[in-house]
This record gives C-alpha cells, structure tokens and sequence, in this order.
C-alpha cells in the first residue's frame, strides 16, 4: 500500500469563529458543530477537512504550545474566475478576517489573494487569469 493524502488537519483557538471562516468559503459544516472538540468534513473529491481544538490537542499531547507566526500551512481555494476570487476576498475581508495580500494578477497566470483565517493560517483564492 502507499500513503494518500486523506485529510487537512487545522488545530484552532475558537473552534465557532474557524468553522464560520471556512463556511464563507463554501465548505458544508453542520451548525451544531460548533461546540465540538473535534470536526469533520468530506470535501467533494473525498479528502477530509478536520478541525481540533487547543484543548483536544492537549488531551492527548500535554506539551502541546500553538505555533507563533504563519506560513507553516496554506489553503488554497480554486475560485471559478477572476471575479469570484475579488467577490469572496471582499466578503471574507467584510466579514471581519484579516487581509494578507488583497487581489492581483500574478505574473504565474493566475488572480490570487490570501486571507487570514481565526487562526492566522493563510488561506489563497485564485483563478486562471484567462
């Protein structure tokens, strides 16, 4: 057997305000999810998203310490055209989020933005620029 990618694991502070980020996305999350420790969901192309808190984490590694800073993970989000990746930075931004790198035409081809979810992970929106 090989290895195959299965699931994205996100350790968060606020288990409530991570899910409602990625439910702006489009991501079907139950409501009653989230007062959860622990989250799963099945995307269409069968990987999982899972979602644990702080405290979950810890049940299981005491010495568990969140990481300080970004970059160490990134999300990306294929967005159908130019317009949806300004459409959804817009709404992810009006939201409350935080802004890393508002729209642009990347020299790669490509319209490309990146929010912070809750959690300060980076979170890309692109399209084919064609």
């Amino acid at each position: 057997m090989t290895p195959r990618l299965d699931a994205t694991s996100l350790v968060v502070s606020d288990m409530a305000a991570s899910l409602a980020f990625y439910r702006l996305l489009g991501l079907d999350i139950p409501a009653d999810a989230d007062a959860a420790p622990h989250v799963e969901v099945r995307l269409p192309g069968g990987t999982r998203v899972l979602w644990d808190t702080e405290d979950t984490v810890r049940s299981f590694d005491p010495g568990f310490t969140p990481p300080k800073g970004g970059g160490r993970i990134g999300l990306a989000f294929l967005c159908e055209s130019p317009a949806e990746v300004d459409a959804t930075y817009a709404a992810l931004t009006a939201a409350g989020h935080r802004a890393h790198l508002e729209p642009w035409d990347a020299v790669w081809g490509q319209r490309y933005a990146i929010v912070l979810d809750p959690d300060g992970c980076e979170v890309s929106l692109f399209a084919s620029a064609a």
